[in-house]
């Protein structure tokens, strides 16, 4: 099994309604909860927007700090969860329930030595 990465590609701009968030909620608890029961689930999280985001860059023998995201962007980095998979075609295949499931772009990707 290899773990991968799968990425929640938000769009920037006004979110959706509570009710409407609610809805994408109580269907990604079920995909979750599927996951955890298939062994495959590993780790998952919501992310705060760009702007909370502070970026620490080395600077000779200094580390600059800064206030913002990395870069500016219509997308961005809006969650992610970390499944183990036994191939890429399954963990494709958790990456388009994701995207039907939440309904944002995915980005499926392994870890580097799995």
């Amino acid at each position: 099994m290899a773990q991968y990465l799968l990425s929640v590609v938000q769009p920037a701009g006004p979110i959706p309604p509570a009710d409407e968030l609610e809805q994408i909620g109580a269907r990604l608890d079920a995909l979750n909860a599927e996951m955890k029961a298939a062994g495959v689930w590993v780790f998952a999280g919501a992310l705060h927007p760009p702007n909370t985001a502070t970026v620490l860059r080395p600077n000779g023998n200094d580390v600059l700090m800064t206030d913002g995201p990395f870069a500016e962007g219509k997308e961005f980095l809006g969650g992610f969860t970390i499944i183990d998979a036994d191939d890429l075609d399954a963990a494709l295949d958790w990456g388009r329930r994701l995207a039907e499931t939440i309904p944002l772009p995915i980005e499926v990707r392994p870890f580097q030595g799995a």
